[in-house]
């Protein structure tokens, strides 16, 4: 029976020394990160603080850039294209000699989301101010684009809400509505085609909240994986706890 005993105690005296000294090692490696990047001394409020700094940047670099002229018409991420059921009435419209027609419509669609997007920031920065802590760790540790989907999923509906008059606006400020009506009319009027008649406000309203959360996710991207990006120190701090 000792004989089976010694080597047990042997065994779990040298395997309780290992964790014990693999336990010190991995607190010394903790200490040594703590004190290269300071997460030390982070408060949940720090963290909280962080992601809505982050927030408030895509929405000042990225949301601001959609609202000025060709913000959208000049961007090949979020430029808005016909839909599905106009792609036939602009091709036959470019084979019939009538290019500058389309290109026309294209870019009326494109300035009544650069319009619309102008009412966004404030619904962005009522989402931003009633992140708690839980969102803000789950957004900080999740995947690159954690804090859009949180803005998407916060204020898709009052941005649909505010956008789509702005749209419907838009398009009949500019003429859009008319230069639709003219293109559809001329499509319609030529034989053997199917007649079309899309909800082009929906359209643009959706096609618009889609390219917001394209450019905000950009610039999250960048945040994450772009040190020189996070231009305050409480910036640095908090993203250091996902690098």
């Amino acid at each position: 029976m000792k004989k089976i005993v010694l080597p047990f105690l042997i065994l779990l005296g040298i395997s309780t020394t290992a964790n014990a000294q693999l336990k010190d090692l991995v607190n010394k490696a903790k200490n040594k990160v703590s004190a290269a990047t300071g997460t030390s001394t982070l408060s949940n409020a720090d963290i909280g603080e962080g992601l809505k700094q982050a927030l408030q940047k895509g929405v000042s670099e990225q949301v601001t850039k959609l609202t000025a002229v060709d913000g959208f018409y000049k961007n090949e991420t979020v430029k808005i294209l016909l839909p599905e059921e106009l792609q036939k009435v602009d091709a036959t419209l470019r084979k019939m000699g009538m290019a500058d027609l389309a290109d026309e419509g294209v870019k009326l669609l494109n300035r009544a989301a650069e319009d619309a997007v102008k009412e966004a920031t404030p619904i962005f920065t009522n989402a931003i101010t009633g992140m708690n802590i839980t969102d803000a760790k789950n957004i900080l540790m999740g995947s690159d684009n954690s804090a859009t989907v949180y803005l998407e999923n916060k204020t898709s509906s009052p941005l649909y809400t505010k956008f789509s008059p702005v749209v419907k606006n838009s398009l009949s400020e500019v003429g859009a509505d008319a230069v639709w009506e003219k293109i559809i009319t001329k499509y319609n009027s030529l034989p053997l085609v199917s007649k079309v008649n899309p909800d082009l406000t929906d359209y643009v309203t959706n096609k618009a909240l889609e390219g917001v959360f394209k450019m905000i996710a950009v610039e999250e991207k960048e945040i994450r994986t772009n040190v020189s990006l996070r231009t305050s120190d409480l910036l640095k701090k908090v993203f250091a706890l996902q690098d």
